[in-house]
């Protein structure tokens, strides 16, 4: 069935080849020394600002780069070390190479870096599957999570999702793999802005271009599959971290009321939100969703906090 599928679509001419690594390179990778060898990947990384500063670590979300940070990363790096990444399997990182996409692969892979880079502590900002990330980290590491960010983060059951059970694929899903229409990405992107005029074409083709990377796509797949939910509350409780919530009003993927679950779980946590943003304030609402982060970032321990940590 799939095989005819795909016939299909090399017959109306909709087939979508991977481009090879040296053009992806060639448009998105800003130095040679950005891919770098960490334990068992191979990984794109940005390593930015004073090297005594304090550090900040970025995590993008489930089909997005490191680029989704641009805006923040220039806003910080400043008065922060700014490391950000491609997650294995996105943006330029080359797939894992053990195939395996679950959060304790993520959470490894994590900690490898930190050690890479000499940083011993580090604030961690997550974007909802990063989100996820995140807090799982700062739960299982406390002593190397100075603050934690929280953008729309992904972790509580929805729709396709249960505790303890990878989620459904739906077949038509794993057609992707051969077709990838710039048109029908934007389509699918667009439910993450709250005003599509903030989706560019320009944006629309980095998306596209990354997606296209060699082999990004079966990634996708497989830690879509590989997801596999744990209920977050006992975990979200062991969080020591100061924690900021970051959402918008707006989102349609993952609700701003599903923050209500984290400010009960997360002692001390607090939520900042935005009207007219959607599921990325990262970028629909670069300047205010900074400013709340930076502050955030800069508050001496305990202020505005009830935190275990402090």
């Amino acid at each position: 069935m799939l095989m005819m599928a795909v016939l299909t679509l090399l017959s109306l001419g909709l087939w979508t080849p991977d481009l090879s690594r040296a053009d992806v390179e060639s448009r998105y990778l800003q130095a040679p020394d950005d891919l770098r060898t960490v334990g068992a990947w191979r990984l794109h990384v940005r390593d930015s600002g004073p090297r005594q500063a304090p550090v900040v670590v970025f995590l993008h979300g489930f089909g997005a780069s490191l680029h989704t940070w641009d805006a923040w990363s220039s806003g910080l790096m400043k008065t922060h070390r700014v490391i950000r990444l491609d997650l294995p399997g996105s943006g330029l990182s080359p797939p894992d190479p053990a195939n395996d996409y679950s959060d304790a692969r993520s959470l490894q892979l994590l900690v490898s870096l930190l050690d890479e880079l000499g940083v011993s502590r580090a604030s961690i900002v997550g974007h909802s599957m990063g989100g996820r990330i995140a807090w799982t980290f700062a739960a299982k590491h406390p002593e190397r999570t100075d603050r934690l960010v929280l953008i729309a983060p992904d972790g509580f059951a929805s729709e396709g999702f249960e505790y303890g059970k990878p989620p459904q694929v739906p077949v038509i899903m794993g057609l992707m793999r051969y077709v990838l229409p710039k048109s029908v990405l934007r389509m699918n992107l667009n439910s993450a802005y709250a005003h599509p005029d903030h989706l560019t074409d320009a944006l629309t083709t980095r998306y596209h271009d990354l997606m296209r990377a060699p082999g990004a796509r079966e990634a996708m797949l497989e830690r879509l599959k590989q997801t596999v939910l744990q209920e977050p509350g006992p975990m979200l409780r062991q969080i020591k971290a100061p924690t900021l919530l970051v959402w918008g009003q707006a989102d349609a993927m993952i609700p701003s009321s599903n923050a209500r679950d984290y400010l009960q779980a997360i002692a001390g946590s607090r939520l900042q939100s935005w009207p007219g943003v959607g599921h990325l304030p990262q970028e629909e609402a670069a300047e205010v969703s900074l400013q709340a982060v930076a502050d955030f970032l800069w508050i001496r321990p305990c202020e505005g906090f009830n935190a275990q940590g402090c």
